[in-house]
C-alpha cells in the first residue's frame, strides 16, 4: 500500500502551532543529517507528553549497519534528557512522497509510546499522519516477554 493510501488521523494534543514547530525542527534535523552514502536525509523531530521537543537525525556509517536513523537518534536523546513518554513525531525528507519510519525505527517508537501519532513532512509541502498502531499492528512489545 502506497504512503499516501494509509488512514490519516488527527493529532490528538498539538495544535497548528506546535505542528508547525515540529516541521521547522525536523526539516532543520534533516538539513544537517549525515547521509554522505545514500543522500536520503532524514530529520526528525519529538514531541514528549510534557512539550519538550527532541530533534535527531539520520548519521550513515562507512560501514552501514552502523548508522542511526533520525526517529532512533531522536528517542535517544530525548530518553537521556528523561523523557519516555511520546505524543508525536515529525519526520521530514527530501523525498516527493512522505516517508514512514522504517520497522526497526516503529518498533523503537512503540517502546515508549504505541499511541503515537507519526507525521511525515516534505520538503516540497506533502504531509501524511499515521498512528503507530496503523504503521506496526500487532507489535512486539514488553508483553510479548511475559512467559506466563
Amino acid at each position: 500500500m502506497a504512503n499516501d493510501q494509509l488512514p490519516i488521523v488527527e493529532a490528538r494534543s498539538a495544535d497548528d502551532r506546535v505542528m508547525t514547530m515540529l516541521r521547522e525542527r525536523a526539516l532543520g534535523a534533516m538539513a544537517r543529517a549525515y547521509a554522505p552514502y545514500s543522500g536520503f536525509r532524514v530529520g526528525a523531530a519529538l514531541l514528549a507528553a510534557d512539550g519538550s521537543i527532541t530533534e535527531g537525525c539520520n548519521v550513515e556509517n562507512a560501514s552501514f549497519p552502523a548508522g542511526i536513523c533520525a526517529e532512533r537518534g531522536a528517542v535517544a536523546g530525548a530518553v537521556a534528557r528523561g523523557n519516555r513518554d511520546f505524543d508525536s513525531i515529525m519526520i521530514a525528507t527530501e523525498a516527493e512522497e512522505p516517508t514512514p519510519p522504517c520497522g526497526i525505527c516503529r518498533q523503537v517508537l512503540e517502546e515508549f509510546s504505541p499511541r503515537l501519532l507519526v507525521v511525515s513532512v516534505t520538503t516540497g509541502g506533502r504531509e501524511a499522519r499515521w498512528s503507530l498502531e496503523e504503521l506496526l499492528p500487532r507489535a512486539f512489545t514488553p508483553k510479548s516477554l511475559d512467559r506466563r
